[in-house]
């Protein structure tokens, strides 16, 4: 009875260090292979998706058409429209900047440093995990943990600025199903949750079709839908630097 009990505990030691016996670099291979690969995750260098962003709170929703341009190296515009009016929220490598017509403000406006550093994870293509020590970022794996009835593994992810992003990768498919960044913005950490889904193929690399956002722990109240995207488009420059009139009108 002992030798059994014995056995039992020791094939439990086994099986328990076979399941943390994924190393980060391994794991973050898996998500790439998932993904589609390295070669492919390369070979897309701009992506136009568009579809719907609804915001859900306080008893109402309002939808609005929803677009978003990336570029290589690191370029990002996402607009959203709604009764003829476009919120601009664009990026060009240097400077981030907006428009902000539902707040009232019609021109274009250049924003602070620490409003910049979710927009220059966004416009990575290839994401925070790939090439992770070139970029400067520090990974770490803390085992799994229960994302919504999946038990996902999660990597913890300090970027070269000092801000953090918690990656949950399932543990099936190895792709992500949530996010949670947390960012220091003027003096104040701001922890922003994203679940992610409906991945769809778009030139051999698996992209989430489904995007819901909220603070941490809360409801989701903002939530993008995909419906259609588009690789490698020849995207102009000119729409992601901030528009040349204001720049000399600041001036």
């Amino acid at each position: 009875m002992r030798l059994r009990y014995g056995l039992v505990a020791a094939l439990l030691l086994f099986i328990a260090s076979s399941a943390m016996a994924l190393t980060v670099d391994e794991l973050i291979a898996k998500n790439i292979k998932a993904r589609g690969g390295l070669e492919k995750i390369r070979a897309i260098h701009t992506l136009r998706s568009s579809g719907k962003l609804l915001f859900l709170g306080g008893g109402f929703s309002i939808e609005l058409r929803y677009m978003q341009l990336i570029k290589r190296p690191g370029m990002l515009r996402t607009e959203a429209l709604l009764q003829g009016l476009t919120a601009v929220t664009a990026y060009d490598g240097n400077v981030g900047w907006q428009v902000q017509p539902f707040q009232g403000r019609m021109d274009p406006e250049r924003m602070a440093a620490d409003d910049v550093k979710g927009l220059q994870l966004t416009a990575d293509l290839d994401g925070p995990l790939v090439d992770y020590k070139a970029k400067g970022n520090t990974v770490e794996y803390l085992g799994t943990e229960d994302v919504d009835g999946t038990d996902a593994h999660k990597l913890k992810v300090t970027l070269k600025n000092g801000d953090v992003r918690y990656v949950y990768l399932d543990p099936d498919y190895f792709l992500e199903i949530r996010t949670l960044d947390q960012t220091t913005i003027r003096g104040v950490l701001v922890e922003q949750e994203t679940d992610l889904g409906n991945y769809e193929q778009v030139n051999g690399v698996f992209l989430p079709f489904s995007i819901e956002s909220g603070g941490k722990g809360g409801p989701k109240g903002q939530k993008i839908t995909i419906d259609k995207v588009e690789a490698n488009d020849d995207l102009n420059d000119a729409m992601f630097h901030f528009p040349a009139a204001a720049a000399g009108a600041v001036k």
